[in-house]
């Protein structure tokens, strides 16, 4: 049996820069002495912001969630570019001239949409069964694979002495260190990503979020509940069915029911709520019938939580 206490649900946590993402998840089960956490989303040390910990059962809703937006704000150096587009790499390239404010607005303009990336070597991508950064780190080539990512907002906050600010808002998988280094390369001036703020995650934003010394102090006291969140607080944009008693324990029991999904259109996942409005599951709808919203519904995943 796993040790450690049985707490359930989400922690926004603001991670500072340094830290690895697998060192806060260790910290916070050492502050809570939760029996189990994982992260939503891996920050790169260097980085700072959001990097919300699932506690308990909550870590069954990450393989759901990982797919959502982000927003980030990213300062982009001009002058030089590293090997692993941030400040902690090797500059392979230096030199140019840092754009006028006017071109750099029009990369921005055309880096929106769809774009084809090429993830950083230094990034945790399994190539050949192993990680990019560690071929990377003995020095070899890494043939990085493309991968498509959506940028859905590019803001130029500020601009001043090749130092651009820039938001960004953005789909899965983007890589901030590829966008600053791409932008060098769009305007023949190398750059690297100087610092990066998460500020947006799972539907979480920075006003959520609580350093790992305030966490501490929040145990000390007893007011942890005052920064835990509902396990299914990432899932809120799901539907939610709340079931007779008969058939909550068909569900529990992993019968597939008929239910009435009214309001529930375009959408073939559901949280099932408890008899008591307590969520409890995540389940799978059968395509939507034009006669009537009943459809037949077959638990995906529980959730213990009493």
């Amino acid at each position: 049996m796993r040790k450690g206490l049985p707490i359930n649900g989400w922690l926004a946590i603001h991670k500072e820069v340094g830290m690895t993402s697998t060192r806060v998840v260790e910290s916070v089960r050492r502050i809570t002495k939760a029996a189990k956490a994982g992260h939503g989303g891996t920050l790169d040390p260097f980085s700072e912001g959001l990097l919300p910990i699932a506690l308990g059962e909550a870590t069954k809703a990450l393989a759901m969630v990982l797919e959502g937006d982000k927003a980030y704000c990213c300062w982009v150096r001009f002058g030089w570019e590293t090997d692993s587009g941030d400040p902690t790499g090797t500059i392979t390239q230096e030199g140019g001239t840092p754009p006028s404010r006017e071109a750099l607005l029009t990369a921005l303009m055309a880096f929106l949409g769809e774009q084809d990336q090429v993830p950083p070597a230094h990034s945790a991508i399994h190539i050949n069964g192993e990680r990019a950064y560690e071929k990377a780190r003995r020095g070899e080539v890494v043939d990085m694979p493309t991968r498509k990512v959506v940028f859905k907002e590019l803001t130029l906050d500020d601009y001043t002495d090749g130092l651009a600010k820039i938001s960004v808002k953005c789909g899965k998988g983007t890589y901030m260190r590829a966008l600053a280094r791409d932008l060098g390369r769009h305007l023949d001036c190398p750059a690297h990503l100087e610092q990066l703020l998460r500020t947006s995650t799972l539907g979480f934003e920075l006003k959520d979020g609580v350093s790992l010394d305030g966490l501490a102090d929040a145990v000390r006291d007893n007011r942890m509940n005052d920064f835990l969140f509902p396990v299914d607080r990432v899932l809120d944009d799901i539907p939610a069915l709340r079931l007779r008693v008969e058939v909550w324990h068909k569900i529990v029991n992993g019968q597939s029911v008929w239910i009435d999904a009214e309001g529930c259109e375009g959408t073939d996942t559901v949280r099932l709520l408890t008899p008591e409005g307590i969520f409890g599951a995540v389940g799978t709808l059968s395509p939507a019938s034009t006669k009537d919203s009943r459809r037949l519904c077959k638990p995906k995943r529980l959730f213990h939580l009493s």
